[in-house]
């Protein structure tokens, strides 16, 4: 039921991104620069192109498309406060080293999102990314190994439904529990990821 969109995080235009826009009852945005560029083209994709998709859906006539956003977990590592242990901080600290920018502008795209009010949104944040096969599992709220990148388009799919995760913040990685219960759990629990 997703319908891939190909346009220009960098070079189209708001206004084309409105008008595919125009209709949809949900957007999914997983696009990112992949360290591919430096450092301005991750600004321009990961964060301009974000802030690019926020504006087009606010000009959208009518109804309101439900955005939901990936982004990234280690984002939040500009401090160590809510890392369980040594070893996760030292992951942490390695990890801001390698991919710092592309952090940095998840972090500024996702502090902008939470104060849209025009439409519904939801962001997830899985943790380190693994080409591995996935296995329809995973752990929400704990961030220090990998997601497999099958199981996050698995975990949009899911959400793509669930209209009621609208305003959540959800991180997630590898883990033992199904998709689809991790996030009726994560829902009914009622509390969202650190929007900070």
């Amino acid at each position: 039921s997703i319908t891939p969109l190909i346009l220009s995080l960098e070079d189209s235009p708001v206004s084309a991104f409105a008008e595919a826009f125009t209709g949809a009852d949900v957007v999914v945005l997983a696009a990112g620069a992949g360290r591919k560029g430096g450092a301005e083209r991750t600004r321009a994709v990961d964060y301009e192109g974000a802030i690019k998709t926020y504006d087009a859906l606010e000009v959208v006539p009518g109804a309101k498309s439900r955005l939901l956003l990936v982004s990234a977990i280690g984002r939040l590592r500009h401090s160590d406060s809510a890392i369980e242990n040594d070893a996760d901080k030292a992951l942490s600290a390695r990890m801001r080293k390698i991919i710092g920018d592309y952090f940095h502008w998840k972090y500024e795209a996702d502090k902008d999102l939470v104060q849209c009010t025009a439409y519904p949104w939801t962001i997830l944040r899985p943790s380190g990314l693994a080409d591995d096969p996935g296995t329809g599992r995973l752990d929400i709220g704990r961030t220090h190994t990998t997601a497999r990148i099958s199981n996050v388009a698995l975990a949009l799919a899911e959400l793509v439904e669930r209209p009621d995760a609208a305003g959540f913040a959800i991180d997630m990685e590898g883990g033992d529990v199904l998709i689809a219960d991790g996030i009726d759990a994560f829902v009914e629990k009622g509390e969202t990821d650190c929007l900070c």
